[in-house]
C-alpha cells in the first residue's frame, strides 16, 4: 500500500515500527518529514507535507505509543 500525507495513522504506525526509541514530543519536524520520507511504503510528494499534517503525525504517533 502506497502512503500518501493524508494517512496519518499509517504513517505514525509505521513511524512507530521504525524509531521505537524516538521521543516524538521533542521531536523536529524535519526530522519526522525525512523520516516519513523514508518510509518503504512512502510515495507522495515530499512537497505536500506542512506543519499542520505533521502535527497530526505527532499526535497520531504519541496515542499510537500509549
Amino acid at each position: 500500500m502506497a502512503l500518501k500525507w493524508t494517512d496519518v495513522l499509517d504513517i505514525a504506525i509505521e513511524l512507530e515500527d521504525a524509531h521505537p526509541e524516538a521521543d516524538v514530543v521533542n521531536l523536529r519536524f524535519t526530522d519526522l518529514h525525512r523520516w516519513v520520507r523514508e518510509l518503504p511504503d512512502f510515495k507522495d510528494d515530499p512537497n505536500k507535507s506542512n506543519e499542520k499534517i505533521l502535527e497530526a503525525i505527532q499526535m497520531a504517533w504519541l496515542e499510537e505509543r500509549e
